[in-house]
């Protein structure tokens, strides 16, 4: 039985990690239909992130789970020589997590996916952020001005939901048990179709699966750098962008 019925249509950011597929799934107890939107920015991972994405959405097709909406928002041009681009200084395992941050993705990621919305007429839009935050464009103070400015900009209300906000990685990982995730994606240099172990991202992929005492079945390209229980202390901050 659903928590909560709150309505026939949600849309959903994806990016193929861990919080925003299990988000996706946990919305069908709520909603009647999902509908995954990824925005394809031009970066590094995508290419592998998005055939996690599909593979992921494949193996758990179920009623209400809609097709998959690819939309385009270069930032190429702006971003420059960027390790997120094509520089090679990608934050690696003991990088403080404030070292992954995009300035100003989730802006445009939301602007983009809440135009879609307005045209399909869905009134709520989801996304998988979580606790302890570090970044400016991931505080409920942002997503509250946005919510009004987005109302204004469309003339409709655009609901910006965050069921996820007051929960860490173990937790997330525990509602997504039973779903395949060693198909998801959480790298920031995939190396030839696997995780390639060394980046910000993998150290904290593996340390979510550790602190559950998970079986992490994700392939990764190499043995993590240190152990994984030290590394960062405790619990993690996890930027929207999964």
């Amino acid at each position: 039985m659903p928590d909560r019925f709150e309505g026939d249509d949600v849309a959903v950011m994806v990016s193929g990690g861990i919080d925003s597929t299990v988000l996706a799934i946990d919305l069908l107890r709520r909603f009647s239909r999902v509908h995954p939107i990824y925005v394809r920015f031009g970066l590094r991972w995508e290419e592998f992130e998005l055939s996690s994405l599909r593979a992921f959405l494949a193996a758990t097709a179920r009623p209400g789970l809609m097709s998959l909406q690819v939309l385009n928002e270069p930032i190429a041009d702006i971003y420059g020589e960027h390790w997120s681009t094509t520089r090679p200084d990608v934050p690696t395992a003991d990088s403080p997590d404030e070292a992954v941050y995009l300035p100003g993705r989730n802006l445009l990621l939301v602007a983009k996916a809440a135009i879609w919305c307005r045209l399909k007429e869905v009134s709520d839009l989801a996304l998988g952020c979580l606790a302890s935050n570090p970044f400016p464009d991931s505080t409920p103070e942002f997503y509250r001005g946005f919510e009004a400015v987005l109302e204004k900009a469309l003339a409709s209300r655009i609901r910006l939901l965050r069921p996820f906000e007051g929960l860490h990685k173990a937790d997330v990982l525990t509602r997504g048990k039973g779903l395949p995730l060693w198909l998801t994606c959480s790298c920031l240099k995939p190396i030839e179709g696997r995780h390639c172990g060394r980046c910000n991202k993998c150290a904290e992929r593996r340390r979510g699966f550790d602190d559950l005492g998970l079986d992490d079945q994700t392939v990764y390209d190499s043995e993590p750098l240190a152990p994984r229980a030290a590394q960062h202390g405790g619990r993690t901050r996890v930027p929207c962008i999964e």
